[in-house]
């Protein structure tokens, strides 16, 4: 069973981390951290097989400490990777170069190229073995490695299909296949791959664009269910004289169209899932007969009186909540306590600023290999213009727009002015959550007594995304003590993982 690394980048520098990641976007889980407490701390969460370390920046006595921690964290069975200055190799100590690959980058794009790969290279080479690299007339840097273990067999599960059961645990958690850096929805993606494991009804709560379908597609992926077909069922989009038709199937003569027998979507998707896209559009009476889907697994096509099972998996979603349509008699209670017992609501972007930069190098690098144009650079005021942006469309805004400014980039560079005028100008489109026009209100300088109008939540999240994350800095910058920010990022679930 082939299941893709992790790998963790560790680096002061935002334009190693942007540069790297974008190439090591999508061939594996990809993490990133700035400090050397940040990586110890995702190493005993996530045990990545790759850590890779700029240190070209650190002094020795800092390259010793580095390698006192990542030596007790690892015991030697993770690839290590250091990155060091060129020509520096009398400041490494001689531990880390025994423990670890050094590599050594001139910066360059086709450096990191090199780098990228020798990353992702199996470590088979004994401790000390140096390996030699000319490339026109450069220095020739050398790495050491150090043999990692074979991967243990896979355990299979008597009585399951070994098919289902690979698919299901391959690719890694929900969290780090959702591209999430958020505390928050970090938390709730943990919750909710735990649901997805078992034979449950599940409803999604989250604004259009906000990634609800590719959601359900992980739930899909990771459950027993994975080898049998997903079905994406926009409600929505259909007639509403049709839904039940294209849900249940009909049978020939049932209504004035109907000139052949029809299955419906439930009996397509077999023992697969199905997706109910914009379900608050359903009318009462196709509640009633979903509620029965739901409960008891059994439904007739319109025009027959025949009873059929259900096998598919059903997952709900909605772009509105559902407890004020209750209350407007627009939504029936039973059926909203039904799903309500498993449901999970999608923060929407706009909420998720720790996200845009690696889904921006995500998309970046997708559409530009997709569309065939290289990309070597993302410039910083390009990112900054991401996140100056609300987003009201969410993340299929945001890809769309990355889409455009790949086709309009200019000698493989990222600026802002490849970005719709709009995003660069700060004009948001419309939008029913009143966060978003409350979004421009929150800019720098402002404290949380000038602004009780906006929510502290949503002030604290932008003045740490602001400050990167430093607590001394944003408890400065919101004229509060360090103590009070604590107390408030814990009481709005904003704390990072531990």
């Amino acid at each position: 069973m082939n299941i893709p690394d992790v790998a963790l980048i560790c680096s002061g520098s935002p334009g190693f981390l942007r540069s790297l990641g974008s190439l090591l976007a999508g061939r594996c889980r990809l993490m990133e951290c700035y400090t050397i407490p940040e990586a110890a701390q995702m190493i005993q969460l996530h045990s990545p097989d790759h850590s890779v370390f700029d240190v070209r920046s650190c002094s020795p006595q800092q390259l010793t400490r580095t390698f006192a921690v990542i030596s007790n964290l690892t015991s030697g069975q993770a690839n290590l990777i250091c990155v060091p200055n060129q020509l520096s190799d009398d400041r490494l100590p001689n531990e880390l170069s025994r423990f670890c690959r050094v590599i050594e980058v001139s910066g360059s794009d086709e450096n990191y190229y090199e780098l990228a790969e020798k990353i992702l290279q199996p470590s088979k080479v004994k401790n000390n073995e140096t390996i030699a690299r000319n490339s026109q007339g450069s220095s020739s840097p050398r790495y050491v490695a150090t043999e990692t273990p074979s991967d243990a067999a896979d355990a299979i599960v008597p009585g399951r299909s070994t098919e289902c059961i690979a698919a299901a645990t391959n690719g890694g958690g929900m969290a780090e296949r959702f591209r999430t850096r958020t505390p928050e929805l970090r938390t709730m993606l943990r919750r909710l791959e735990i649901a997805a494991r078992h034979n449950v009804t599940i409803l999604l709560i989250g604004e259009t664009g906000s990634g609800k379908t590719h959601l359900a597609n992980l739930i899909h992926d990771m459950s027993l269910r994975s080898c049998h077909p997903f079905l994406h069922v926009a409600c929505g989009a259909l007639p509403g004289e049709l839904i039940e038709s294209e849900l249940f199937g009909h049978v020939k003569g049932s209504f004035t169209s109907a000139h052949a027998d029809k299955d419906g979507k439930f009996l397509v998707a077999g023992q697969g899932t199905i997706l109910l896209d914009e379900i608050d559009v359903l009318t009462p009476d196709q509640q009633v007969k979903l509620l029965r889907v739901i409960e008891k697994g059994e439904f007739e096509p319109v025009g027959s009186n025949r009873t059929l099972t259900v096998q598919a998996r059903v997952i709900a979603a909605s772009n509105l909540e559902l407890q004020p349509l209750v209350e407007q008699g627009r939504f029936r209670p039973d059926l909203y306590y039904r799903l309500n017992t498993l449901s999970f609501t999608l923060p929407p972007l706009r909420k998720r600023m720790p996200d845009i930069e690696p889904l921006a190098r995500y998309f970046v690098h997708r559409h530009a290999s997709q569309l065939g144009i290289e990309i070597s650079e993302i410039t910083p005021d390009f990112l900054e213009c991401l996140l100056q942006y609300p987003w009201p469309g969410n993340v299929r805004e945001m890809e769309n727009a990355i889409r455009s400014a790949v086709i309009y980039s200019r000698n493989g560079k990222m600026t802002p002015d490849t970005l719709p005028t709009h995003v660069v100008q700060r004009i948001s489109g419309p939008a029913s959550d009143p966060s978003v026009a409350a979004f421009f209100a929150i800019r720098k300088g402002e404290s949380l007594e000038n602004r009780i109008e906006v929510t502290e939540k949503d002030i604290i999240e932008q003045a740490l995304l602001n400050n990167r994350f430093s607590r001394t800095n944003t408890a400065k910058h919101l004229k509060i003590s360090r103590v009070t920010l604590y107390n408030k990022m814990r009481k709005y679930g904003i704390m990072p993982e531990r």
